[in-house]
């Protein structure tokens, strides 16, 4: 993005369009005690600028957002007497049912993070558009169904007169947000909130994304409350920032103030802990490592975050030279039907050549849909290549039976990238753990694979605690903390790693990168590591392959191709990735 003019400070600004004064939010229920979830939340949104709600998960940035669009559930949650929602000088929190369809929606609308859970799978884009527009501005169906499409264009989809019969599954993840925006335009809002709109989107849609919002703030004349944990976009995005931490705010002020010359403790550690050129070869810095380092005492802190430093070592199996994996000529065709008739092919994967020496890693880059998880998927033989040569230790993966290729299967284990749905809420942690050694027959008995089970937990930094209790207990990035001790249980060899950290805070990424680069060194792991993310597979990656449309589209050392990249899309990858305005001193 080009340079950015800021804005004088809030302070100086006496109109604001919305004013949140000691927010403070309990959860209740019948068996547990009260969790204050926000605590004294006070911020402003002036008329037109945008302001972003900083920090990592748990912090309370959602909640926040959810009491000013008074959608906060009323069993469970209950706000403090003294806090206070004003919007345009008239308090929110006591406004009836019928008054707050005057306002959600027309007056404030809210763009949620995964658009797949939030529009209705068995309704077309433009059905869902339109219902809204009758509903709130009363058109007729005839006229709903053409701002549908005016709306459609206006977010840059594509032929919108098709793409409005499109059903949600049929438009890509770029095009789902598109159509969330359309409808939190649909009404012509003052305020916009966007909540993490662009977490799970790669670099090329993200930027779409956020140049779209910021071109439709300007020419609607809107204020935007943006809510994410991304720091590089909103030192981009915003105009002012509020950072964060377990439901109080921490630090706020004007965006080139935060990142520049950022006052609390909390807010300089957040900044440390984003993989970046300067740290490349050094260990990320948690929020604990930050704290420690510069003398903060901060117990809360460091009681939550957990360091690595006790993986440190040199690599337990050095590299030989010799490639571990090879792969050649790999192509993926998935044919496509339709109500009778054969439609033409999909190439997903069109001839990726590459090899993976022991104990190295090799990044895969790309857009979603250039053929990055196929690839990996084709690897473990959960998707059946169309054609190529997979070699794992000179032995070709492709050409054996099930029966024969059974014994590589403990040899190559992938971590995918949303450990929500990876693990199985049914199993304790134990049982997660435990299931692959019963099934491929390691530990004599119950006692010792829980035994096993138990190192596995250590070896991820996990409590030993743990072992008894469910995966929905615990946090995102322990549950894949979690999934990566599963991958280990059958000591691979190679690790296939699928997006497994893109939707991770910057500080839990850290742990999770400080983690795999540990283990690598003390177990000689091979990589395969592919991600939407390319400062982390800067950091994590020796060899880097860009992939568009399922080819290769450029390769070779991570260090060169990042400094010299060849190839228009690789150039464009790189200059679509959020870049901060100053780089702090660790």
């Amino acid at each position: 993005m080009a340079s950015r003019r800021y804005p004088p400070p809030i302070a100086s600004i006496s109109d604001n369009l919305l004013e949140v004064k000691n927010l403070t939010v309990d959860f209740i229920s019948a068996s547990k005690a009260p969790v204050r979830a926000v605590e004294e939340v006070s911020f402003v949104i002036p008329r037109e600028r945008t302001v972003a709600l900083v920090g990592e998960s748990g912090s309370g940035k959602s909640v926040s957002a959810l009491a000013i669009m008074g959608l906060l559930p009323s069993q469970s949650a209950k706000l403090a007497l003294h806090s206070k929602i004003e919007y345009d000088n008239r308090s929110l929190l006591t406004l009836s049912g019928p008054e707050w369809q005057l306002i959600r929606g027309s007056r404030i609308a809210m763009i949620f993070q995964d658009p797949m859970s939030s529009l209705n799978p068995v309704y077309s884009a433009g059905f869902q558009l339109a219902e809204m527009l009758r509903v709130h501005r009363k058109l007729n169906r005839k006229a709903a169904w053409v701002r549908a499409i005016e709306l459609l264009e206006e977010v840059g989809i594509p032929e919108p007169h098709k793409r409005v019969n499109a059903y949600p599954h049929e438009l890509s993840g770029g095009q789902q947000q598109r159509v969330m925006i359309a409808m939190a335009l649909a009404c012509e809002p003052e305020l916009l909130i966007a909540d993490e709109p662009t977490t799970a989107l790669d670099v090329t849609v993200q930027r779409q994304i956020m140049l779209l919002l910021a071109e439709l703030k300007e020419r609607r004349r809107m204020a935007m409350l943006f809510i994410t944990h991304d720091l590089g976009l909103v030192s981009e995005v915003a105009d002012h920032a509020v950072v964060m931490r377990n439901g109080r705010v921490r630090e706020a002020g004007p965006v080139r103030a935060i990142f520049n010359q950022p006052q609390d403790p909390y807010t300089k550690a957040l900044l440390s802990c984003r993989p970046s050129q300067a740290r490349l070869g050094k260990r990320l810095l948690t929020i604990e490592d930050w704290m420690l380092k510069h003398g903060q005492n901060d117990p809360q802190i460091a009681a939550e975050t957990t360091s690595m430093d006790r993986l440190k070592g040199p690599s337990a199996i050095q590299s030989a030279g010799h490639a571990l994996l090879e792969v050649q000529g790999l192509r993926k065709v998935f044919p496509r039907m339709g109500f009778g008739f054969k439609k033409d092919d999909f190439v997903a994967v069109d001839d990726v050549n590459f090899k993976l020496e022991r104990g190295q890693t090799v990044g895969l880059v790309g857009e979603s849909g250039s053929g990055k998880t196929t690839v990996g998927l084709c690897l473990l033989r959960l998707h059946a290549a169309t054609a190529g040569k997979v070699f794992f230790e000179g032995q070709n993966l492709l050409a054996l039976s099930q029966k024969e290729f059974a014994k590589y299967k403990r040899r190559i284990q992938i971590v995918f990238q949303n450990p929500y749905a990876s693990l199985n809420p049914r199993f304790t942690v134990g049982e997660i753990l435990m299931e692959p050694l019963q099934l491929h027959g390691i530990g004599t008995n119950k006692a010792a694979r829980e035994k096993l089970a138990l190192a596995l937990l250590d070896k991820v930094g996990m409590p030993s605690s743990a072992l008894k209790r469910y995966s929905f207990e615990f946090s995102g990035g322990q549950r894949q903390r979690i999934a990566i001790a599963r991958a280990l249980s059958l000591s691979p060899d190679l690790m296939v790693l699928d997006e497994a950290v893109s939707a991770l805070d910057v500080s839990v990424q850290a742990q999770v990168l400080n983690l795999l680069q540990d283990l690598q060194k003390d177990l000689g792991l091979s990589y395969l590591f592919i991600s939407h993310d390319l400062e982390v597979v800067r950091y994590m990656a020796d060899t880097l392959l860009v992939m568009h449309q399922g080819q290769v589209v450029e390769q070779g050392d991570s260090a060169s191709l990042y400094a010299n990249p060849k190839h228009a899309y690789t150039q464009t990858l790189l200059a679509a990735v959020p870049q901060f305005h100053s780089e702090l001193k660790s």
